[in-house]
Formats: C-alpha cells, structure tokens, sequence
C-alpha cells in the first residue's frame, strides 16, 4: 500500500503528463464562440449552477457553441448542448479550445489556461456546514491542497451570494481573486419557479397533487482524502414511517419521502440503501438535478449538505439530521458553524428529529432566517444566472463581436 507521499508523487507525475497534452492542443485555436461548462468532477448530468447559466445563455438565442463533459454521456441534456465524455483527450482538446469555462467543481491537477481564455467558478456551493480547504486544519489533505491551489489560480473569478463568501473563500477555497456578487444560480429555479416545478415533478412522479413531500438528502461522505478518494453509502438511521406520521399529525395532510443521493454517490449507486423499503419512499437520486426537485418540496432534512441554505433562501422549511457528528469531525474537521450560529433545529437522534417537527414553527424560522441572511450579507433574489450570463456576454461578445 503506497504511502499519501507516494501518492502525491504519483499524482504529480499525471499532472505533468496531462500538462504536455494541453501544450500540445495549443496548435488549434481558440473558437470565440465555444463554452465548456461541466459539474461534480464528471459525475454530474445537466445540473447545478453551470445548468442555470446554459438555460440563461440559450434563453438569449443561439449565439454560441455550448459543451458539457460528463462521464456518462447517456445523462439527458437539451439538444442545444453538444455532450461529450470526458476522456483525457476530449478534456484537454475542448478546455484549450473553449473562449469560457464554467464549472462547479476542480479542474484537473494539470489543467492549463490559454491567454484569451476565461474562467468562471461557480463551485457547488455557497454557504455550507462542512470545513473545507483550511478550515479542515490538520484533516486537509496535501493532495487536495495541490488540486485546490491549481484551480483557483486558474479561475478569473468565484461566483459568490454573501460578504460572509467573499470573506471565507481565501481559506476555505484557497482563492483571494475577484468574486462576482451574483448569487447562486441553481437557487433562482426555488425562487423564481416553485408554483411550476410543484405541479410538474408531482406529475413525473406520479405523486397526488394533495401530497406533500419531505426531501431527504444527506451529503457526500468521501473517508478523509488521505489517498485515492473513497465514495462511501450511507444508510440512514431515521425512523421514517415514524416520520411520516410525525408529519401527518403535525400538519395535517398526506406526505411521501423522496430521497436524494449525492450526484458523486448516485454515479456509483443506483439509490440511497435503506433498511427498509416502502411505496412511500421515492428515490429521486438519478434525477439530474436536485434544485428543480427541492423547488416541489414542502420541507427538506438534510445532514450537513449546503442545499439546507439554498432552500432557507427560498423559504423552503429545513430540519437537519445528524447523527454522526463526531465520526465526520473526526473525518473532515470541525464544522464551519456553531450550532446557535445556525437558523435550523438540528437533531442527533430519532427522538429529537419527532420533537423538532412537532415544535416546528414557519413563522420562528424564517425570522431566523431573515436574520442570518442580513448578518451574512447574502443576497439570493432569483435574478444569479442572469447576472453571471450577462458578465458572460459581456466578456465574449466584447472579445468576438457575436452579432
């Protein structure tokens, strides 16, 4: 077993090799027109907030050539996008070719940018629980130091929702460039189309319209990175028929669970495992996007994944469930918040999970809100993809003169 120093060796020897592959694309020039956008590493379909800003970019018409790497290429995307698998080769032909990247995840180790070339980060997140970057402390891995530094000096810019981003991002994303105050695209669907997706996705589904839905949606749990990254299942311990009658009694109507795997579990597991299976349980993980998923739901309880704050923003109702704290600290490093920083009851067991809905209060949460929002400077209104399109436009029709 290779010890994380040979490991580190090993990984920089792959850089350098895919590092020559992209001097050698630099004989094809720079298509003014072309933009590479792609998400969670590969394993993301037509999702998040690259997804956003293609539909934002299409909406103004067909002005330029839109590529997005993925691994499986059978992910269904709009046919205005041209998918391509991202084998090495393809990687390393399309970004040397590309005017503009967006993405939300990192660039290969070894990734290089032509001059002329533009970078836009939208990173997958915005405000989140999990210790990131150097905030992990003594649990950041070396390797992941590596990668993270190599991307961010790439980036032109980090999309950002906050004063509370722009401060933690040096540390967090090892990044002290310009951020563009936008927002987070992927939240202007919960904000801007949630009467819609609340009819549609019940209909995909086949959900009753009188239905309400819980989203269930732990995060990703990735071991501590100290080598090869490991993609672990998480088998939930909630009682969820408890659950279920829970919130019938509390709020009167009929409800259902769908459940949401990590885009980077669900590319490796078809669904969440669960001790027990029930009609009432709808796995939604091979869906390409949770925004448009959590838009129809009427409450979410997640763990520590960030979409709790895309759904506060939007004032979707969030509980979380965490009942491995310890072990992930212990994994990932301390969390980035404490737990009366926090707008969100939290619950460590079964019994405060029941006692969290009972006592649940829409009018005591969303002053919460309201107030972690104007503490943190955030500024989610529904208008982020619009924002980041237009910097878009203004960057590749200043430089192509488009007609």
């Amino acid at each position: 077993m290779s010890t994380e120093s040979e490991y580190i060796e090993s990984r920089k020897r792959q850089a350098n090799k895919l590092s020559r592959k992209f001097k050698l694309m630099q004989v094809f020039p720079i298509k003014k027109n072309k933009i590479v956008f792609s998400a969670f590493e590969g394993d993301g379909g037509f999702c998040c907030n690259p997804r956003y800003i293609a539909e934002e970019l299409h909406r103004r018409g067909n002005r330029y050539e839109m590529v997005w790497l993925t691994h499986d290429v059978t992910h269904e995307f709009p046919d205005y996008i041209k998918v391509v698998q991202d084998t090495s080769w393809n990687i390393v032909y399309h970004l040397s070719t590309a005017k503009v990247w967006v993405d939300n995840y990192r660039k290969p180790f070894g990734t290089l940018k032509r001059k002329g070339q533009h970078y836009i980060q939208t990173w997958h997140a915005s405000i989140g629980f999990k210790a990131v970057g150097l905030y992990r402390g003594k649990e950041f891995p070396e390797i992941a130091r590596l990668v993270s530094e190599w991307d961010s000096n790439l980036a032109d810019y980090f999309i950002s929702n906050s004063d509370y981003c722009d401060k933690v991002y040096p540390k967090k994303l090892l990044y002290s460039g310009p951020t563009l105050r936008t927002g987070s695209p992927r939240v202007d669907c919960l904000i801007n189309c949630r009467e819609e997706l609340y009819a549609l996705i019940r209909k995909k589904f086949g959900i009753a319209e009188d239905t309400k839905l819980l989203m269930f949606a732990p995060t990703f749990r990735g071991g501590n990175q100290k080598g090869k990254k490991q993609v672990l299942a998480y088998v939930p311990n909630i009682d969820f028929n408890r659950l279920l009658s829970t919130l019938e009694e509390k709020f009167g109507e009929k409800w259902k669970v769908l459940l949401r795997l990590h885009p980077q579990l669900s590319a490796k597991f078809k669904e969440m495992p669960l001790h027990e299976k029930d009609e009432k349980f709808i796995d939604v993980s091979q869906a390409p996007d949770m925004s448009e998923i959590m838009a129809a739901c009427d409450m979410v309880i997640t763990d520590y994944s960030s979409c709790a704050f895309d759904a506060s923003f939007a004032g979707i109702p969030v509980v979380l469930y965490a009942d491995d704290i310890q072990e992930y600290i212990e994994n990932r490093g301390q969390f980035m918040w404490k737990k009366d920083e926090l707008p969100f009851d939290i619950a460590e067991d079964n019994d405060e999970l029941m006692e969290n809905i009972v006592n649940f209060s829409y009018e005591r949460y969303t002053e919460r809100v309201e107030a972690f929002k104007r503490k943190h400077g955030v500024n989610e209104d529904g208008m982020a993809s619009v924002r980041v399109a237009d910097k878009i436009d203004e960057y590749l029709l200043d430089s192509a003169f488009i007609k």
